[in-house]
């Protein structure tokens, strides 16, 4: 079997970036990546220094031939269907019925949005529906904007989007219902309520023209934010019983650190805040503190 210092599982920017660092440290690294990064149908990546509007699928090409110039960085185009073993052993299963092994293992897996059952909707998403407006707002202010999420997180995303626009609407998940303090603050606001349930999403290409409503009606908007669900996209997380929070991502430290030894988790596996900024930064810190952990046991070991 093959053998490296770290397996990288994800080779999006969390996953590059620690393959930096690991690279830059000298150490043999695998990256393993199946191509379908959570942003792919976005058409351009802000709030990123220096590849502000470029597009993700460009941003990840520039990173992974920078990180391929190193000579002990390797990519596996293909998945990882399982992971066992422990700290100093991992085996990972990838295609072809091939094992390979690992000292450390980073999980950038990232998080799968669980897309609602409306009509439409998927074909927006990234596009016209949008999750951030740190990611988005900028671009698309100003114009006639929704939000479509649980009442739980209804004040919240209200007076978050409110930032970029005036005209607001508002649009529960399910049949919740709003408690009356938080309908007189929305609605003091100027920020319409539609009791009424989203069918259908009518757009062109992506782009909405209007939500179709429950009884037929129309709502004219150009731009939604949406809150979904998400899940882990691999089941051996837990399986190795790594810690999940109850916001349903990967338990780990400021260095990335999980609570198996030997297993970081970087990017939207294990963060809230869903950025190529932040998943960049946490998988440099992770890079870094696994090659200082391998020197360490390397020279407890000599």
């Amino acid at each position: 079997m093959d053998s490296y210092d770290v397996v990288i599982i994800g080779g999006s920017y969390a996953g590059m970036s620690a393959a930096m660092a690991l690279g830059r440290s000298r150490r043999d690294v695998l990256v393993i990546d199946g191509g379908e990064p959570c942003n792919k149908s976005t058409p351009h990546s802000h709030n990123f220094l220096t590849q502000d509007g470029v597009a993700p699928a460009e941003i990840s090409k520039v990173a992974r031939d920078q990180i391929l110039k190193y000579p002990s960085v390797r990519w596996h185009h293909g998945n990882c269907y399982d992971l066992m073993g422990e700290e100093g052993s991992f085996e990972v299963s990838i295609d072809g019925g091939k094992t390979v092994v690992g000292r450390r293992v980073v999980l950038a897996t990232g998080l799968r949005d669980i897309v609602p059952d409306i009509p439409g909707f998927k074909e927006c998403w990234g596009k016209t529906i949008v999750h951030c407006p740190y990611c988005h707002g900028y671009e698309l202010s100003d114009r006639k904007t929704g939000i479509l999420v649980p009442a739980n997180q209804a004040v919240e995303l209200a007076k978050l989007i409110s930032n970029w626009t005036n005209e607001l609407q508002l649009f529960l998940i399910g049949n919740e219902s709003l408690v009356t303090e938080d309908v007189d603050l929305i609605l003091d606001k100027g920020i319409d309520i539609v009791n009424k349930s989203v069918c259908q999403v009518a757009h062109e290409h992506g782009t909405i023209s209007h939500l179709i409503m429950e009884d037929d009606s129309q709502e004219k908007i150009d731009v939604l934010y949406a809150r979904l669900d998400t899940e882990q996209r691999v089941s051996f997380v837990k399986t190795m019983g790594c810690a999940i929070s109850d916001s349903g991502h990967i338990g780990v430290d400021m260095f990335g650190k999980t609570t198996v030894n030997g297993i970081y988790a970087v990017g939207d596996c294990a963060q809230p805040m869903r950025s190529v900024a932040t998943a960049v930064y946490t998988g440099n810190i992770a890079g870094a503190m696994i090659n200082k952990e391998l020197i360490e046991e390397d020279f407890e070991l000599d």
